[in-house]
């Protein structure tokens, strides 16, 4: 059985990155895979601003990252770049650990005005720690992710249909890497 985690870089719990990351790991366990989820501002503040590498709480998020096949990126766009939180854990994981692994970045902001934030803030930052497949990810903006009042959420057709399509791309590429080795 193929493994993907989804690194969720947002601040903010129940935020609209909430909706997109639900939508792709319940498509990702349709395709058969196991997904785990690491919530980076769960993760002990002290143990990431002190890049502390041998923290319990560090060494088992590594170990997720490690063990899977495919990762998901996933963070809000903050002046034109993905979360401080997020850049604190990516800071922590070993120098090749990406290696290997096919990566899919889920952004959201405000505006189409920060689309290229995956291509000019997060790839080169990817690169660094080992990943080469990188796919060309979804960039979203707020209004595509609509808030219920009921707290739950309301995705377009045109976003779960771009969804689909990166999701089904890196289900593919998992299943082709893992037929190679």
């Amino acid at each position: 059985m193929a493994k993907a985690v989804i690194i969720n870089g947002s601040p903010t719990a129940g935020s609209r990155l909430t909706a997109i990351m639900d939508y792709a790991e319940r498509s990702l366990t349709a395709a058969h895979f196991e997904v785990n989820r690491i919530d980076v501002a769960q993760l002990p503040p002290e143990d990431l601003i002190r890049t502390r590498f041998e923290s319990e709480h560090i060494v088992k998020a590594n170990g997720l990252v490690a063990e899977a096949d495919a990762v998901i990126i996933a963070s809000p766009v903050y002046k034109a770049s993905y979360t401080g939180v997020l850049k604190t854990f990516l800071d922590l994981i070993p120098e090749k650990g990406l290696a290997g692994k096919i990566i899919l970045p889920l952004f959201i902001g405000g505006s189409l005005a920060h689309l290229l934030s995956m291509d000019y803030a997060l790839k080169p930052v990817l690169s660094s720690i080992g990943a080469r497949y990188i796919l060309g990810g979804v960039y979203t903006v707020d209004a595509q992710v609509a808030r219920r009042e009921d707290g739950g959420f309301d995705i377009t057709e045109v976003l779960q249909e771009r969804l689909d399509s990166s999701i089904e791309e890196l289900v593919e590429e998992t299943q082709l890497r893992m037929q190679r080795i």
